[in-house]
This record gives structure tokens, sequence and C-alpha cells, in this order.
């Protein structure tokens, strides 16, 4: 088999440990190999890479083995060309894996040009999704803590979230903070309403009415000053994002003009894709990298499963949350495009395909520096012939039990 790269080396990568093989070669135009194992400290990285460099070695492919590729790839992507693999290609090329050692496998692999690299995004970009992504996770947790909040109140009896809206509102926090304090009395407690609330006192006296005991207000104070905790945390990370995230201000900007995506979300998006597209020859790319787009699976001409791939969790939930945002707009093609979809296939599956629709938007934005231009409700009606419409309209009434004749209006002057 033909060698398309002379001089690469495979990392097998470990916790504590990556083995390194380096094919180049010799001086007899042969094939001189060499395997040895490095520590993953520091120090031993270091090691790794002027071992890699007396080689002269250019180009160097590592597993992606859960986090613990990272500080390696960091250490070498200055100096040499680091192609990320995934554990799924690697599996599925055919060979002696089994054989050899890993690391002479995934070097042949990369010498053979038989796999390609995941797309691994540059420096400024890591930081910004270590970010996002930490940011994400502490307002999953105060969701959880509010949802564990109203499970406590539920158990003693205390139906507040039945009458205030909010139940962590400037009413419901100082109801809450006099019911730790100690104060059951529900007369005391909903004089404390403010605002429009105090419309509501007598359900308020019944709703506050219950079996508060300590262990509820030990357990209610916890989650409360968990909650403010999270916020503040919430509060330096999103002051962190937006320092990080300068220099892609235009980016973020042109994001924000599409349906369903606020300033939050394309701070995610950034983070998740980058802004610089040509990592991605076409829309399509990204959309399968992402796993976003349908499964393709055929054979014998019958079309199996179309249930798209995993990708990043970050990402999906992402573009979910801006389907179902831009669902809700009026008069755009995305909430136009959503409708048609829930009806047939129902909303979860009409989310991802608007998901789906949003990233290609997001794609060709970035790709072009434009910003979104608006297609309109009756774009999908626009594109199609009116004698094909006109054919679909007749047989939705003929089912309907209706004869249908047409007769063209005559033409104006």
């Amino acid at each position: 088999m033909e060698r398309i790269i002379e001089r690469c080396a495979g990392l097998d990568v470990h916790k504590s440990s990556v083995t390194a093989c380096v094919r180049v070669p010799d001086e007899s135009e042969g094939l001189h190999q060499e395997i040895r194992e490095f520590a993953t400290t520091t120090r031993g990285l270091l090691v790794l890479r002027d071992w890699l460099a007396s080689f002269e070695v250019k180009l160097v492919g590592m597993e992606a083995t859960g986090v613990y590729w990272k500080p390696i790839y960091y250490m070498l992507e200055d100096d040499f060309e680091l192609w990320l693999l995934n554990a799924r290609h690697l599996k599925s090329v055919p060979g002696r894996k089994t054989d050899v050692k890993d690391a002479e496998w995934i070097c042949q692999l990369v010498e053979h040009g038989l796999v390609r690299p995941s797309f691994v995004p540059p420096k400024e970009i890591r930081e910004l999704r270590n970010l996002t992504r930490y940011r994400k996770a502490q307002i999953e947790e105060r969701t959880r803590e509010v949802q564990r909040l109203e499970k406590v109140l539920q158990d003693a009896g205390i139906k507040l979230s039945s009458v205030a809206t909010r139940v962590l509102g400037a009413s419901g926090r100082a109801m809450l903070d006099a019911l730790v304090g100690g104060t059951t009395d529900p007369e005391v407690l909903a004089e404390l309403a403010r605002g429009r609330l105090r419309s509501k006192l007598p359900a308020l006296r019944d709703a506050l009415e219950g079996s508060f005991s300590s262990h509820h207000a030990l357990m209610v104070g916890k989650i409360v000053a968990h909650v403010d905790y999270l916020d503040e945390s919430i509060g330096d990370l999103s002051v962190e994002i937006e320092r990080v995230i300068a220099p892609f201000s235009d980016e973020v900007e042109l994001l924000d003009t599409i349906p369903g995506v606020n300033r939050r979300t394309a701070e995610t998006l950034i983070a998740e894709i980058g802004v610089d597209m040509s990592q991605f020859p076409t829309h399509r790319h990204l959309a399968s990298w992402a796993g976003m787009c349908p499964g393709n699976e055929e054979s014998a001409g019958k079309r199996r499963s179309g249930k798209t791939r995993k990708g990043s969790k970050w990402l999906r939930s992402a573009l979910i949350e801006s389907a179902r945002a831009a669902a809700r707009s009026k008069g755009t093609y995305l909430a136009s495009h959503y409708a048609r979809l829930r009806g047939r296939r129902g909303s979860k599956k009409a989310a991802v395909a608007v998901g789906h629709s949003i990233l290609v938007i997001c794609y060709h934005v970035l790709e072009r520096s434009v910003p979104y231009e608006e297609l309109g409700e009756d774009y999908l009606d626009r594109r199609r012939s009116s004698e094909a419409y006109a054919k679909q309209l007749v047989r939705k009434l003929e089912r309907l039990g209706h004869k249908v004749e047409l007769e063209p209006l005559p033409q104006s002057a």
C-alpha cells in the first residue's frame, strides 16, 4: 500500500502514560520504526516532544481518549501537525490491531492516509467552550435546585407555587426567609407579598398554611443558599465569557439576527463550532459532525433507521432550545417550518429538523459574514408552482367530501 506520509507518529494515550510509535525513512531507503513510552506529566511530555522532533516527524496521530488526550495535544500542537482520530474510525478499518500495539496501528493508518482528523478548535475557542459548558452545567444545577425546593415545599404542604408565578421572586424569597427563620403563621407570611401578589392575599393565606417543620427549614435554607451561590457563579462566568468572546463580537451580532438565537445561544454556538467555517467543506459536513442530520442507512433498496448520529450534546441542546424559541416567533420561516413538521412527525423530530436548519443558517452567516435575511412564513408555498399547490388543495377538499371544479379568474385589464 502506498505511503502518503513519510515521517509520522502514532500515540496511544492513557491516563498516566502515552506510547509513541514513529515510522520514518532510514538511510537505506527502507523504513525505520521505533516505539517508546512516556509519562503524561509536563516533564514527560516535553521529553516526548523533543523525541518526536529528533526524528523530524511532520504528522502525529492520536486517538481521542476521554479527556486524557488534551494535555498531550496542547503540548504538541505548536510544533507538529496533529490529527485527533475518532475511535470508531480506527476500529472500522480492517487490519491487525489485535496483533500489534495500538500506537503502531495508529501510526500505520496515518501513514497510509486511511483516517481523517477530527475538528479541534483553536485555543481561544477552546477556552470559550470550557466557560460556556461550565455555565450551562451551573444553570442546569440551579434548575434542579429549584425543583428540589418545590418538592420540599410540597412535602410541607406549602402551596406557594400555586399562587405565586415565581417562588424565588422578591415576595416568594421574603416568605421563604421567614419560614426558615421560624415564622409559620400564614397571616404574617402573606403580608410579606409585594406588588401584584398582594391582590391574592386570601389565596396566599390558604397556600401558606401547612406543616412546615424544623427539618423543612434546614433543607429550604440550604437549597436557597445554594441557589444564591449558583446565581453568583453564573454571573461571574457570564462576565468572563463577555471578556473572552470580545474578539468575536461581530460574529455574535450576526448570529443574534437568527430567529430563536439570543446572545447567550450565540456564545454557545461560537464556542462549539468556532467562527472559521473553512474547517467544514460544506454545511452538510458541519451538520454531520454535529449529529444534527438524518442518518443514512439503506440496504437492498430499503431505507432503514434515520436516527441522527451522536454529536456534541452541548451544541445539540443549544440548537434544540433555539428551535423551540424560533417556533414561538411570529411570521418567520422557521416557525412555519416547525409547524409543518410537527403535524406530521411530532414536536421532538420537528425541533431537531428546525435545529438542523438553524445550524445551516449559522454556517452561511459565519461563512459570508452577513446577517440573516428573513424568508417569510410563506416561503415554502412560494417555492412550489401554483399549479402543484392548487392540485394539493383540491385533493384536500376532495378528501373532505367536496367536488371541486377550478375555473381561472378573468385577467384584469
